[in-house]
């Protein structure tokens, strides 16, 4: 792409129709996030380490009754939850597209002899097996990035993982969240950041879908040396409760119970994210 493309873009951008994400899975970008999931200035990308420390101390309590199972964390990046629900006792598998994410987990995971398996997939078209794990977590708002259909599937694949009357964990974002993501436009310069490690100017502009309830955001990076261009895009889909609701019954889990964080009461930390907790139902 060139400066006159951006001149030249759809004006209202539809959602997934310019990708489904932020490419997650480029070698490059990949090695650019892990940065991010490890840096203990930010919550941006994963959480700094004493959040995620109490976060997996109410999972352990509250949700396993410190009981150890078998875990599958989908989107699980550098595997800060399995490493540490693992020294816990349970055994993990993790799922996860980024192959610097993946790597950093199985480096961890092998010099500290973990019960951690992580897999190189895109957790849409991956196999969970079949009534293998007593819980099954989706983090950090990773829910909303796939389309309604894509999101059916996982729940249904995810469904057909757990044991009987095995946990589900998701924690998406509130559907005032999604819709505010959609701030209009607004452009930053960088010296090399996440999009890029040389000089660039980003541009972002989001919109939001009414009709379909989509946030999606477009991201143009320019190179400040050659003037090429990147564009990157994200869609995210709102739910209400009650559609949540809906959605997690219609794949035989039980009508999910709602916290207000992974702590399981209000907390500072990363408003906009709520946690649905639901049972396989024992006639799914």
């Amino acid at each position: 792409m060139n400066l006159f493309d951006i001149v030249q873009r759809a004006p209202v951008p539809q959602p997934w129709a310019e990708g489904d994400k932020i490419p997650w899975n480029d070698p490059a970008f990949s090695a650019r996030m892990l940065r991010e999931h490890l840096s203990q200035a930010h919550d941006a990308a994963s959480r700094r380490f004493a959040v995620i420390d109490r976060q997996v101390a109410w999972i352990q309590a509250e949700l396993l009754a410190g009981q150890p199972t078998r875990i599958l964390d989908l989107g699980c990046g550098p595997g800060l939850y399995s490493s540490r629900l693992a020294r816990l006792g349970h055994t993990c598998v993790g799922l996860d597209f980024g192959p610097a994410s993946v790597a950093y987990a199985r480096e961890q995971a092998e010099r500290e002899h973990l019960a951690c398996t992580y897999r190189l997939e895109d957790i849409r078209q991956a196999d969970y097996g079949i009534a293998a794990y007593g819980l099954v977590m989706l983090l950090y708002g990773e829910f909303n990035v796939f389309r309604p259909t894509d999101a059916r599937a996982i729940l249904s694949k995810a469904h057909a993982a757990l044991v009987q009357g095995g946990l589900l964990l998701l924690e998406p974002h509130t559907f005032d969240t999604v819709r505010s993501l959609a701030h209009g436009t607004s452009w930053y310069s960088s010296p090399g950041g996440l999009f890029s490690d040389r000089p660039h100017l980003c541009l972002e502009e989001s919109a939001w879908d009414e009709a379909q309830h989509v946030t999606i955001q477009r991201y143009y990076v320019v190179d400040a040396e050659t003037g090429a261009v990147q564009r990157h895009a994200a869609s995210n889909q709102a739910y209400t409760d009650e559609e949540y609701t809906r959605l997690i019954q219609e794949c035989s889990f039980t009508a999910p119970h709602f916290y207000p964080s992974l702590e399981g009461s209000a907390t500072a930390t990363q408003p906009g994210l709520m946690v649905l907790v639901a049972r396989k139902n024992q006639k799914g």
